[in-house]
């Protein structure tokens, strides 16, 4: 599975991973149970997890790395329902996260994700861009 198909739906808890898509939604797979089914574009937003990015107090930064920075680290998952501790978890795995503008139920959905992700065996990473071959002809 890759990371690239992955999408966040508006009203529907979990991750989806894109399996086609029509003028008026999605197919999708859902990570949790497996199932397919039709999501309409009209009713909900999606969101791809390669376009989501995260407040800290330099740059934002792509959610792809914070997951990186949890995979590296060896310290167990907090708790979803605790918002202490899963605020001292993010303190600890990405202290450069900007803590007051990264809400605590965002800091929620990650750490749901990534058990999401690691459950499925996702690889964390970004697709290259092609851009980068097309650079070196503009001449």
């Amino acid at each position: 599975m890759e990371y690239s198909k992955l999408i966040s739906i508006t009203g529907l808890s979990g991750l989806f991973e894109m399996v086609g898509s029509k003028t008026d939604g999605a197919i999708v797979r859902s990570l949790d149970d497996k199932s397919t089914k039709f999501v309409s574009s009209r009713v909900h937003n999606f969101s791809h997890l390669e376009s989501i990015e995260v407040y800290t107090v330099r740059e934002n930064v792509n959610l792809v790395e914070v997951f990186q920075a949890m995979a590296a680290n060896k310290t167990a998952l907090p708790a979803e329902n605790d918002p202490k501790a899963v605020k001292a978890y993010f303190e600890k795995v990405y202290p450069d996260m900007d803590f007051s503008r990264v809400y605590a139920s965002d800091m929620k959905k990650m750490v749901k994700w990534y058990g999401i992700l690691k459950a499925n065996e996702v690889e964390l990473k970004i697709t290259e861009e092609e851009e980068e071959a097309g650079e070196g002809s503009e001449a």
